[in-house]
């Protein structure tokens, strides 16, 4: 007589929590996925007013893009600064990110800020109160910054439905764990954003990505 095999652990306890569901009139539904997570690493790179930019790059400057970005209608334009700190120590090549803002900020990571000879807080975007400046040079003339060098606070990014998904709401704080070749990392503190033009995304700094092997990530969680 062959042998007769026996369901798995999993099948009998779905079983009986259906019968259970059942006889308690309850409805069995499928559990539904949750939203795709993306964290990218975001590298050194400038905000910028229509006045500023027409300062560096002459009258009627309009950003052009060089790539689009993971949220709609953002874009790594193909416009490119210098950034001069204290000392003459510059950072070439400084991309500007677009469309145009009615503020000019810059946001870098930790070790860029040692480099660049200068302390810079960590804030969220837009928070530049007392946040040190510099100068920044373009093709056609240059700006100094008052203000304006920040350390962007790691945060995320999700629409009204991915909010009450993860049960926060606007300027809640989270956490963020990453799995890579077994090593995990959580980072504290994570900002979230919420505007219903929003696609789910997590920004880290590139010393934050390169700290938990981003590139290498196998497991990538959202906690409250």
């Amino acid at each position: 007589m062959a042998a007769i095999s026996q369901p798995s652990r999993n099948v009998i306890e779905t079983l009986v929590r259906e019968a259970v569901f059942r006889r308690l009139g309850k409805v069995v539904t499928e559990a539904k996925p949750g939203p795709q997570l993306v964290v990218n690493s975001s590298a050194r790179h400038m905000h910028i007013s229509p006045e500023n930019l027409e300062t560096l790059f002459g009258k009627g400057a309009k950003l052009t893009v060089h790539k689009w970005l993971y949220q709609d209608g953002q874009f790594a334009s193909q416009q490119t600064v210098t950034l001069i700190g204290p000392r003459k120590r510059i950072f070439p090549n400084l991309r500007i990110l677009g469309p145009c803002r009615n503020l000019t900020q810059i946001e870098l990571a930790y070790t860029d800020s040692v480099q660049l000879g200068i302390d810079v807080p960590v804030r969220a975007s837009g928070n530049i109160k007392d946040t040190p400046g510099g100068y920044v040079m373009g093709p056609k003339g240059m700006i100094e910054m008052k203000n304006g060098i920040i350390r962007a606070a790691r945060h995320v990014h999700m629409n009204p439905a991915d909010a009450d998904h993860y049960g926060v709401k606007h300027l809640d704080m989270m956490r963020l764990r990453i799995t890579a070749h077994g090593c995990t990392t959580t980072f504290e503190d994570m900002l979230v954003r919420v505007d219903p033009a929003f696609k789910l995304e997590v920004h880290i700094d590139t010393d934050e990505a390169n700290a938990c092997d981003l590139d290498h990530a196998t497991k990538m969680e959202l906690l409250k």
